[in-house]
Protein backbone atom coordinates (compact mmCIF):
# COMPACT_ATOMS: atom_id res chain seq x y z
CA UNK A 1 0.00 0.00 0.00
CA UNK A 2 1.82 3.57 -1.04
CA UNK A 3 0.48 6.58 0.71
CA UNK A 4 0.73 10.08 -0.51
CA UNK A 5 2.44 12.33 1.67
CA UNK A 6 -0.59 14.12 2.61
CA UNK A 7 -2.35 11.12 3.73
CA UNK A 8 1.34 10.03 6.07
CA UNK A 9 1.18 13.76 7.36
CA UNK A 10 -2.49 12.98 8.91
CA UNK A 11 -1.23 9.98 9.76
CA UNK A 12 1.75 10.58 12.16
CA UNK A 13 -0.66 12.81 15.16
CA UNK A 14 -2.85 9.32 15.08
CA UNK A 15 0.19 6.75 15.62
CA UNK A 16 1.76 9.57 17.80
CA UNK A 17 -1.37 9.48 20.23
CA UNK A 18 -1.64 6.07 19.74
CA UNK A 19 2.23 5.97 20.84
CA UNK A 20 1.43 8.34 23.81
CA UNK A 21 -1.54 6.41 24.99
CA UNK A 22 0.28 3.16 25.89
CA UNK A 23 2.97 5.11 27.67
CA UNK A 24 0.91 6.05 30.14
CA UNK A 25 -2.34 3.73 31.35
CA UNK A 26 -5.72 5.26 31.46
CA UNK A 27 -6.68 7.30 34.28
CA UNK A 28 -10.06 6.12 36.04
CA UNK A 29 -12.78 8.58 37.96
CA UNK A 30 -11.37 8.63 41.24
CA UNK A 31 -14.57 7.21 44.25
CA UNK A 32 -15.18 9.01 47.11
CA UNK A 33 -12.68 7.74 49.85
CA UNK A 34 -11.01 8.80 52.87
CA UNK A 35 -7.09 8.48 52.54
CA UNK A 36 -5.43 8.27 55.65
CA UNK A 37 -1.98 9.04 56.35
CA UNK A 38 -0.72 6.11 58.36
CA UNK A 39 -2.00 3.95 55.50
CA UNK A 40 -0.31 5.82 52.46
CA UNK A 41 2.87 4.12 51.25
CA UNK A 42 5.89 5.87 52.00
CA UNK A 43 8.57 5.94 49.31
CA UNK A 44 11.97 6.75 50.20
CA UNK A 45 14.61 9.25 48.60
CA UNK A 46 17.82 9.94 50.15
CA UNK A 47 16.54 12.39 53.08
CA UNK A 48 13.51 12.87 51.24
CA UNK A 49 9.85 10.79 51.84
CA UNK A 50 7.10 10.86 49.02
CA UNK A 51 3.52 9.57 49.95
CA UNK A 52 0.98 8.87 46.50
CA UNK A 53 -2.49 9.89 47.64
CA UNK A 54 -4.57 10.14 44.34
CA UNK A 55 -3.81 9.83 40.85
CA UNK A 56 -7.33 9.61 38.96
CA UNK A 57 -9.86 11.67 37.06
CA UNK A 58 -11.97 13.78 38.61
CA UNK A 59 -16.25 12.92 37.93
CA UNK A 60 -15.87 15.89 35.34
CA UNK A 61 -13.11 13.84 33.95
CA UNK A 62 -10.46 16.31 34.82
CA UNK A 63 -7.00 14.58 35.94
CA UNK A 64 -5.67 15.55 39.11
CA UNK A 65 -2.42 14.09 41.34
CA UNK A 66 -2.29 14.68 44.70
CA UNK A 67 1.11 13.54 46.71
CA UNK A 68 2.89 14.33 50.37
CA UNK A 69 6.20 15.08 50.60
CA UNK A 70 9.00 15.39 53.72
CA UNK A 71 11.91 17.57 52.22
CA UNK A 72 14.93 16.89 54.52
CA UNK A 73 16.92 20.39 55.45
CA UNK A 74 18.87 21.73 52.73
CA UNK A 75 16.87 19.73 50.14
CA UNK A 76 15.08 20.12 46.92
CA UNK A 77 12.77 17.88 45.20
CA UNK A 78 13.97 18.17 41.90
CA UNK A 79 15.61 21.07 39.55
CA UNK A 80 13.86 23.80 38.59
CA UNK A 81 11.22 22.50 35.48
CA UNK A 82 7.91 23.15 33.64
CA UNK A 83 5.28 21.26 32.60
CA UNK A 84 1.67 21.42 31.17
CA UNK A 85 -0.51 20.74 34.12
CA UNK A 86 -0.82 23.70 37.15
CA UNK A 87 0.33 22.89 40.23
CA UNK A 88 -0.46 24.00 44.00
CA UNK A 89 2.67 23.07 47.08
CA UNK A 90 0.64 23.55 50.37
CA UNK A 91 2.89 23.74 53.24
CA UNK A 92 2.06 22.08 56.17
CA UNK A 93 5.27 21.80 58.11
CA UNK A 94 8.66 23.49 57.99
CA UNK A 95 9.77 25.78 55.63
CA UNK A 96 9.96 26.40 51.52
CA UNK A 97 11.49 28.64 49.07
CA UNK A 98 9.50 28.29 46.37
CA UNK A 99 10.85 29.03 43.29
CA UNK A 100 8.13 31.07 40.13
CA UNK A 101 9.69 32.52 37.28
CA UNK A 102 12.79 33.37 39.13
CA UNK A 103 10.74 34.90 41.70
CA UNK A 104 11.46 33.26 45.44
CA UNK A 105 9.78 33.42 48.26
CA UNK A 106 10.06 32.15 51.56
CA UNK A 107 6.89 30.48 52.86
CA UNK A 108 6.02 29.40 56.69
CA UNK A 109 3.35 26.50 57.72
CA UNK A 110 -0.23 27.13 55.94
CA UNK A 111 0.86 28.79 52.79
CA UNK A 112 -0.13 27.71 49.45
CA UNK A 113 1.60 28.45 46.42
CA UNK A 114 0.08 28.26 42.57
CA UNK A 115 2.35 27.59 39.37
CA UNK A 116 0.31 27.90 36.22
CA UNK A 117 1.42 26.23 33.19
CA UNK A 118 4.23 26.45 31.50
CA UNK A 119 5.90 28.64 34.58
CA UNK A 120 9.61 27.77 35.30
CA UNK A 121 9.24 26.65 39.15
CA UNK A 122 10.66 24.28 41.83
CA UNK A 123 10.86 24.54 45.71
CA UNK A 124 13.90 23.91 48.23
CA UNK A 125 13.41 23.53 52.42
CA UNK A 126 16.00 26.41 53.71
CA UNK A 127 15.55 25.07 56.71
CA UNK A 128 17.04 22.98 59.73
CA UNK A 129 14.33 20.75 60.16
CA UNK A 130 11.94 18.28 57.59
CA UNK A 131 9.67 20.53 55.59
CA UNK A 132 6.36 18.54 54.76
CA UNK A 133 3.56 19.69 51.76
CA UNK A 134 0.89 18.73 49.58
CA UNK A 135 1.02 19.16 45.93
CA UNK A 136 -2.04 18.99 43.86
CA UNK A 137 -1.38 19.02 40.26
CA UNK A 138 -4.48 19.68 38.29
CA UNK A 139 -4.56 18.76 34.26
CA UNK A 140 -3.20 16.30 32.06
CA UNK A 141 0.00 15.29 33.00
CA UNK A 142 3.49 15.84 31.02
CA UNK A 143 7.09 15.24 31.08
CA UNK A 144 8.64 17.79 32.84
CA UNK A 145 11.06 20.18 31.06
CA UNK A 146 13.84 21.21 32.93
CA UNK A 147 14.89 24.71 33.10
CA UNK A 148 17.63 25.69 30.70
CA UNK A 149 20.71 27.59 32.64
Amino acid sequence: MRLTRRELSLLIPGLAAAAAAQEEPAKQVLPAKVYKYSDLPVKQNGKNQSRAVLDGLTHLKDPVEVHITQLGPGQEPHGPHSHAHEEMVMLWKGELDVTISGKTTRIGPGSVGYVASGLVHGWKNPGTEPAEYFVIALGPRSASTPAKA
